[in-house]
């Protein structure tokens, strides 16, 4: 039987380790399935029973890393219900995916670390589904349900503006020579309030907006995780 999605045998877990040390070194296009191979200490013929292709093995790093940015932020949200707030919501998510590198990758656009990948459909599916600009446009209608956003603006334009200025602010702070600011966080919180309203909440509707976004998650999370290559159970 195969391996249900999102578990990995110890040898393919040790191929994607592989994979992953290569591709981040030197980009995928480099990288080939034989150079894997060795680095796992297996034959080239095993890593094929569980990927067809090296573009399934790349979607499958690529993928487990958006996976584990969003149950980081489940976790995060979990633990502290007010970091749902969008102040803080777009800072976290802003810093925490800085540490997930097929996540900033695919969200940059990067052909050199990912190669053929940026134009094949199932990343557009799974920028569409977990990347941090679908999880803020996702979380944005919530956020207006529970007065925490301003709503005499249309929705559309609203998760435009604020795309725009996630994303602005996301170039500007990694350029070099980088902003002379001590704290860049606490001008993004202050700008997405200027942008989205005062954050009226009572408490309650904080943590009805919490679990929302964390269902909403979840929902999102199933769908990436049928993106994942079937593992085929070796002979």
């Amino acid at each position: 039987m195969p391996e249900p999605a999102g578990h990995l045998p110890s040898k393919a877990a040790r191929v994607l380790a592989a994979a992953g040390e290569l591709v981040l070194a030197r980009g995928s296009r480099g990288v080939t399935i034989a150079e894997v191979a060795r680095k796992a200490h297996i034959g080239k013929g095993t890593v094929y029973l569980y990927w067809k292709t090296k573009e399934d093995l790349l979607l499958d790093l690529v993928c487990r890393d958006f996976l584990s940015l969003a149950d980081e932020i489940v976790v995060a949200v979990t633990d502290d219900p007010d970091l749902a707030r969008p102040s803080r919501l777009c800072v976290n998510m802003l810093r925490a995916t800085a540490a997930h590198p097929y996540v900033s990758a695919l969200s940059g656009n990067d052909e050199e670390l990912l190669g053929a990948m940026t134009d094949d459909p199932r990343s557009a599916t799974l920028l569409d589904t977990l990347g941090p600009d679908a999880v803020m446009r996702q979380i944005l209608p919530i956020w207006r349900a529970n007065d925490l956003a301003r709503t005499d603006w249309h929705l559309g334009d609203q998760a435009l503006a604020l795309d725009s200025l996630v994303s602005g602010f996301k170039l500007t702070t990694t350029r070099r020579p980088a902003p002379q600011v001590d704290d860049p966080g606490r001008v993004l919180a202050a700008a997405v309030t200027a942008l989205l309203g005062p954050e009226r909440a009572t408490p309650q509707q904080v943590r009805a907006t919490a679990a929302e976004g964390i269902r909403t998650l979840g929902e999102k999370r199933a769908v990436v995780l049928e993106l994942l290559s079937q593992p085929v159970a070796p002979r």
